[in-house]
């Protein structure tokens, strides 16, 4: 017999442990599940990372899993779904995690929910799901309603991780605007939009799917879901659709956000064109008169005269004060 210790050290098994009356017996490698199952009143709950492929065709023979479903496993790279084959569920949810940086990381999470069993099997995610099962078991008579109240809990865990990233994206947003409204205008300030924007849109299509599956789990269609963990769902149905608002509503915003910021770009922009039209203005009087008289024509006015130089001089400053106020009055400088 493998030691069950040695095998979860290896080929990407965390955890395999049956269950009775909603409390842990016994730890178990993946070869005595059958032996463990012979009991009518036990399921087995089995936690999975990055499976190699042997280990995962393992768990394949024991259970009698869909050769589609186990590709799909193996893959990875899903979007949320519910599929329902003959004697099971295959769920894939997404995950979701910001990093130090405030960047977005995605995993995903795959489970298998059977009549007496429950395999999860975790790909990408750093988050281990290890308080899930500490929190099952610390609640034995919610735990002996079986595999379908263990599909809740990793569901819950993992719904639970959104809000939070939102409102972290919704912190960001809030200096982002301090930035367009009160402080110089960056390059950075536009790419940091459209890095929310991106990430909003991959939080989008990770929680977005999971409404349709929250309904599917809740309608009486599904008989591996028993009927008193049905109204489980429901709250991470309510879960995800009020997350699914919040990230509606911050795209809004970030849109917004985008649009004001180029609006307040280009206004900054038009104002540099206008303070530089007024310049050249001033600018073109003397120059005018200048290359007037620099022509060096022997017959010009005030050429003889003792006080031309003065008058020329005098009618440039007189001219282009004029045109400064002037244009100081509208606006332009």
């Amino acid at each position: 017999m493998i030691d069950a210790q040695e095998e979860r050290q290896s080929n990407g098994v965390i955890n395999c442990a049956a269950y009775s009356g909603g409390r842990r017996i016994a730890d178990l490698p993946i070869s005595d599940v059958s032996e463990a199952l012979l009991e009518q009143d036990r399921f087995v709950w089995i936690g999975l990372y990055e499976p190699t492929e042997a280990i995962l065709r393992q768990v394949q023979e024991e259970f009698g899993l869909h050769d589609l479903a186990v590709e799909d496993a193996l893959a990875a790279h899903q979007r949320p779904k519910l599929e329902l084959y003959d004697q099971s569920l295959f769920v894939v949810l997404r995950t979701a995690q910001l990093d130090a940086e405030g960047r977005l990381e995605f995993g995903e999470t795959h489970v298998f929910v059977g009549e007496r069993y429950v395999i999860s099997v975790r790909h990408g995610s750093l988050k281990s799901h290890i308080g899930v099962r500490a929190r099952c078991e610390a609640s034995p008579q919610l735990l002996a309603k079986g595999p379908g109240y263990v599909l809740y809990a990793l569901m819950d865990f993992i719904v639970d991780q959104y809000r939070p990233i939102v409102e972290a994206l919704e912190e960001q947003l809030q200096k982002l605007e301090d930035q367009i409204f009160n402080q110089k205008f960056t390059r950075g300030t536009t790419e940091h939009i459209y890095r929310l924007k991106r990430d909003l849109l991959g939080l989008k299509r990770t929680v977005s799917p999971l409404v349709d599956v929250c309904n599917r789990l809740m309608r009486f269609d599904l008989d591996l879901i028993p009927d008193d963990t049905r109204l489980y769902f429901r709250d991470i149905y309510d879960h995800v659709v009020r997350v699914n608002e919040m990230i509606d509503n911050l795209r809004e915003l970030l849109t917004t956000a985008l649009e004001a910021n180029l609006s307040l770009v280009s206004v900054s922009q038009n104002k540099d064109t206008r303070r530089l039209a007024a310049w050249a203005a001033i600018i073109a009087v003397p120059t005018m008169i200048a290359g007037v008289y620099g022509m060096n024509f022997e017959h010009m006015p005030e050429l003889q005269w003792a006080y031309g130089y003065y008058a020329v001089m005098g009618t440039m400053i007189v001219v282009c004060a004029g045109l400064w106020f002037g244009f100081r009055r509208s606006g332009w400088l």
